[in-house]
């Protein structure tokens, strides 16, 4: 009895706090895309990629005509000019393979040069967030745009056009 009565006050207690949070979410994509510098530096990013993206394809280009003329002239080679011709061409694969991650690997280029344009603005963002939530005393801010995680939510309690707004930045 003492046990269920218990219980039953810890979860009218949880059920009153619960009630007290304060509660907001933003939509971090529809924010970022509104941010100038954020959009310019996806533009910059997007043309490095696909600079990186066209030697990739030109060495992989280089691979496929190495390969075809090794079958074009296979029949006339010996068996050591054959193994010559396969270790070139592994060589050559295993070039474009590192390239590749080279530019768009976890550790690449392309993850650099996004660290080094996207991050300050991400947590230029991140910063007004927070600052907003603690002035309007908010318990927990969501992020309409991270997933499923969120099945439903009121506009009322969307804040992101009042960050923007504070950062300075005006809805178009």
């Amino acid at each position: 009895m003492k046990k269920s009565l218990l219980f039953s006050l810890a979860m009218i207690g949880l059920i009153f706090s619960a009630s007290a949070q304060k509660f907001c979410f933003v939509d971090l994509e529809y924010m970022l895309n509104k941010i100038p510098t954020y959009t310019e530096a996806q533009k910059q990013l997007d043309k490095v990629s696909e600079g990186y993206q066209k030697e990739i394809d030109a060495k992989r280009k280089n691979v496929e005509v190495m390969y075809k003329n090794y079958q074009a002239e296979q029949v006339l080679m010996t068996e050591q000019m054959k193994q010559q011709k396969i270790k070139e061409l592994e060589a050559a694969e295993k070039e474009v393979m590192e390239l590749k991650s080279a530019k768009f690997g976890p550790s690449g280029e392309l993850f650099k040069n996004r660290q080094e344009l996207i991050k300050p603005i991400q947590d230029k963002l991140y910063d007004e967030i927070q600052k907003y939530a603690q002035s309007k005393t908010y318990d927990f801010v969501f992020d309409k745009s991270s997933g499923p995680s969120m099945l439903f939510a009121s506009e009322k309690f969307n804040k992101s056009d009042e960050i923007l707004t504070n950062m300075g930045i005006t809805k178009k």
